[in-house]
């Protein structure tokens, strides 16, 4: 932080600034007015906005571009870029992103403390502002099978770290409304400061209690009438366009200037590959404003109210005193960033290159063992048969019935109704624990797929229509410390490999988005139809989101919050 005392007469114009911006346009979150202004800088901290003639020790020429407040997400898990922290922020930190709000529960569920306190040193170190909310849910319900547990007691003495925002998705909201000792123990400790709130598809009086909680934040409206009523009791929406989980049309009609101060924008799990394809942040802002929604509206959602809603004053705007992180723009329309400050530091090669980066935790936490082709048998009579149903672009599945005739003891995958067999296999060396089931949206046709990125316990999670090809897929899973596996025909077709924890590369993410673009044209050789079906894949095991899921310990009625029998 720089000296009180400079900082004001930098604002005056007594010394020349730090830095100024000048020859650009201010987009004022204000008043919506787009003013022709020198920004100065003292540090990393605004000093002279909306006024002319500043000298700067250095001087940034923005040639007619629109300055605007560094965008914010809400709501993501680094571990789901697949990339380490590091890499993370020299993807996309250059598209505009200067503040993340991560919850690192992913590694969380498999290391325990040690990852959670991997991502606070990171987040000291990268040219982003990494902001960490302690993982409320590890796991995230009784019904899966973990490789740590954290209670209340392990997370309070983090609760004060300058690095940490607050308590993170709280996922089991059944064990908020019923009151579970576990969970209330957590929300008890942490009243008065943030929650996040994770509750689809919650409504009335349950909703209620769940907000009365103290839960205030939430990302997991799936439709404008959702996120409406969650808005009236007070909850801010965070509006989630991921890899997976695309709601932002659906909830395009809501973001309006009346209630944009109550609106964020998240990505909650997104690959260097879409990434690379369509943006991050960026993407969803060129596309609400597409979609109708007024610029003022949707800046304000990526910055100002996104700042307000978490507690960071010090942010959000181009105003005297903020934190200097500002974008750079085309156009208000295109969001195309063609500079990044991030706390008065210009994003480029050379500031990446001056981080100081910290080795890597959990390596070879893949511990499952190996498996056969008849480890994957489902052995019943009953032909009824309860079948996950996918919905693209959503993580919220149907829960089917068909009738799936057993054969010597086994029901087989039926690739002409496209019906695949979906397993989940343990992988921290807990209980060898095997579940099997079966899901329609694949369209495979012959082979599998398989991956360790399986929310929120990241067991083995395999899906294929050949029994010794889904053995072959998770076998290998355990040759390359987790990551992503296509096999057909008894060998292995593509990989991608994630050492650190079963989720993240060591490789730049280039090389991770050169991969996947193998991976993904191997998945659609064997007749996947899904855009991305591996981070489809992975939330097919996470037992909060309805209607039907699956975990280790089986096949789980999320409505009833059960494992069926």
């Amino acid at each position: 932080m720089a000296d009180l005392a400079e900082i004001i007469a930098q604002g005056r114009g007594e010394r020349p600034a730090d830095l100024v911006i000048r020859g650009g346009r201010v987009f004022d979150l204000i008043t919506g007015d787009l003013v022709q202004s020198d920004v100065a800088i003292c540090a990393d901290t605004i000093v002279g906005v909306f006024e002319g003639g500043y000298e700067g020790k250095r001087v940034i020429d923005a040639q007619g571009a629109i300055l605007v407040p560094g965008f914010i997400d809400t709501h993501l898990h680094i571990e789901s870029s697949m990339v380490t922290p590091f890499e993370f922020d020299r993807c996309v930190t250059p598209r505009g992103v200067t503040t993340a709000i991560c919850d690192p529960h992913e590694i969380a569920n498999v290391c325990g403390l040690t990852g959670i306190d991997y991502f606070l040193r990171a987040s000291a170190r990268t040219v982003m502002d990494i902001r960490v909310q302690l993982s409320s849910c590890v796991p995230s319900t009784h019904m899966e099978t973990t490789g740590a547990r954290l209670e209340a007691a392990d997370l309070i003495p983090l609760m004060d770290h300058p690095r940490v925002i607050g308590l993170a998705e709280f996922m089991n909201y059944p064990g908020v409304i019923h009151r579970d000792p576990g969970c209330m123990a957590k929300l008890d400790a942490w009243r008065g400061r943030h929650i996040d709130g994770h509750c689809p598809l919650l409504t009335g009086r349950d909703l209620n209690a769940y907000i009365a909680a103290g839960i205030r934040t939430e990302h997991e409206a799936t439709s404008a009438a959702e996120a409406l009523e969650k808005l009236r009791k007070g909850m801010r929406v965070l509006v989630r366009e991921g890899s997976v989980s695309k709601d932002l049309h659906a909830l395009a009609p809501i973001i309006t200037e009346r209630h944009s101060p109550y609106l964020c924008f998240c990505t909650d799990d997104r690959n260097p590959l879409d990434i690379a394809e369509h943006g991050h942040l960026d993407y969803v802002i060129r596309t609400a404003i597409a979609l109708g929604a007024s610029p003022l509206a949707v800046y304000r959602a990526a910055s100002l109210s996104a700042a307000e809603a978490f507690g960071l004053k010090d942010r959000g705007l181009i105003a005297p005193g903020k934190r200097a992180d500002i974008v750079l723009i085309d156009t208000l329309e295109g969001c195309h960033a063609q500079a990044v400050i991030c706390g008065g530091v210009l994003a480029d090669a050379q500031a990446f290159a001056a981080r100081e980066e910290i080795p890597p935790v959990a390596r070879h936490s893949v511990k499952a063992r190996r498996v056969a082709a008849s480890d994957f048998r489902t052995k019943t009579n009953r032909a009824e048969t309860p079948v996950i149903g996918i919905l693209p672009g959503k993580i919220i599945t149907e829960h089917l019935t068909e009738v799936i005739a057993p054969v010597d003891g086994d029901k087989k995958a039926d690739p002409a109704r496209d019906l695949a067999k979906i397993a989940v296999v343990e992988r921290h060396g807990v209980n060898c624990n095997i579940a099997t089931g079966f899901v329609r949206g694949f369209g495979l046709r012959r082979g599998a797929i398989a991956s360790t990125v399986c929310h929120d316990h990241h067991n083995i999670a395999v899906v294929g229509v050949d029994e010794s090809d889904m053995a072959v897929a998770a076998n290998r899973l355990g040759e390359i410390e987790g990551g992503f596996v296509v096999a057909a025909g008894g060998r292995v077709l593509a990989e991608v490999a994630l050492p650190v924890a079963g989720l993240m590369s060591l490789e730049p993410f280039e090389a991770v988005e050169a991969a996947l673009r193998k991976l993904r044209a191997a998945a659609k050789e064997l007749g996947v139809v899904l855009e991305e079906p591996f981070l489809q894949l992975a939330f097919l095991a996470l037992p909060v989101i309805p209607h039907l899921k699956i975990t280790d310990h089986g096949m789980v009625d999320v409505d009833r919050f059960e494992v069926m029998a």
